[in-house]
């Protein structure tokens, strides 16, 4: 037991989904490694916060950007929205940006193999954490640079993929996204595509995770009929508590459930909030909120963090991944107990990986 002079214990945090590799490949593409070594303060997350909030590691995201990005915060900052997304990726400008992303990461690595390891396997990330090091797990959102005949899938998992989005919103020949609409219901579409059915085999084979955040309804259910592996949403909240698209409704809770499946807790702002605001004022109330009914859906052994870190405008009172303990301190005040946390916090990611990918 903590007294109350002392400070509470840092627990480990191993994340279910951030754009970290995104943000250094769009901005900081010559000099990856100086900028996650030092940092200078924009993003939210490079290896001084990491070291000083206790961010173990996760799933880090490789997503194949637009084209051309729009700008969609200013949209999503008023009452109701309905965004328009960019057209399909080519395969090309898909497999460039995610190779390059991949680079990054193995960049990171070489550079840095006593503060970061690329990890294949849970016992790989046990020890990475261990150590000391951020233990990182390869994950695409968006699956456009995997071609019809999956050979790009062998290559990336070689590189360490274990966690494959289907979709990042927008259509691909794999499946249909939801769009970014508040309020509204990710009943949007049609499911998944044969070469969908296809990929979701090939990773049930290979022990990927398959992860069901920004698909669309009727591709959760065509997966969860065909899968062989646990539901996993990686960053995805209560559709009950914040009517966007992009949360899980109550049925879709359930089927995770059932599967002993996952779901993380998105911190962004859009997301938590009953207004679907994109604001950095959000409490850290609304964290609570959708931690409870997560918890309540879906047992203390379904419930982790998938932080959205750069990627998305998140509470001011986290502000990055050094705001972590603060995120804790929160919950032990909603009454939370240290081994719920360590649940939550990385325990339920292990525990789900080593079910999907042993």
């Amino acid at each position: 037991m903590t007294s109350a002079n002392e400070p509470s214990p840092v627990i480990p945090v191993f994340d279910g989904h951030n754009d970290m590799l995104l943000r250094l490949a769009t901005k900081y593409s010559q000099v990856p490694e100086e900028q996650f070594a030092r940092g200078d303060g924009s993003g939210h997350i490079d290896l001084p916060r990491a070291k000083a909030g206790g961010f173990a590691g996760g799933f880090f995201a490789m997503f194949p950007p637009p084209l051309a990005m729009p700008d969609m915060s200013k949209d999503m900052g008023v009452s109701s929205y309905d965004l328009r997304l960019p057209p399909m990726l080519p395969l090309d400008a898909a497999q460039a940006s995610t190779i390059a992303m991949t680079s990054i990461m193995l960049r990171l690595e070489r550079a840095f193999p006593e503060a970061i390891a690329v990890c294949r396997t849970v016992d790989n990330i046990r020890d990475a954490m261990s150590a000391g090091k951020i233990a990182a797990v390869l994950h695409i959102e968006g699956a456009e640079a995997i071609d019809p005949d999956l050979a790009m899938l062998d290559v990336l998992y070689a590189a360490g993929l274990r966690s494959l989005g289907l979709v990042w919103s927008r259509p691909n020949i794999f499946a249909h996204g939801v769009p970014f609409r508040f309020p509204g219901l990710p009943d949007t579409g049609p499911g998944l595509t044969e070469a969908g059915r296809s990929l979701v085999a090939a990773c049930n084979s290979r022990g990927i995770i398959i992860d069901l955040s920004h698909l669309n309804e009727q591709g959760f259910w065509d997966v969860a009929a065909i899968t062989t592996a646990p539901l996993v949403a990686t960053h995805s909240n209560v559709h009950a508590l914040c009517p966007s698209t992009r949360n899980l409704t109550t049925r879709q809770l359930d089927a995770i459930c059932e599967s002993r499946g996952v779901v993380g807790l998105n911190f962004a702002s859009c997301f938590l909030r009953p207004d679907g605001a994109m604001r950095s004022d959000t409490s850290l109330d609304f964290v609570v909120r959708h931690l409870d009914a997560l918890l309540e859906r879906l047992g203390e052994d379904g419930v982790a963090l998938g932080s959205d870190f750069d990627g998305a405008v998140i509470p001011a009172e986290i502000g990055s991944v050094a705001g972590l303990p603060k995120l804790m301190d929160r919950l032990r005040m909603a009454g939370y107990s240290d081994a719920l946390l360590r649940k939550i916090a990385h325990q339920n990611w292990l525990s789900v990986l080593e079910r999907t990918c042993s």
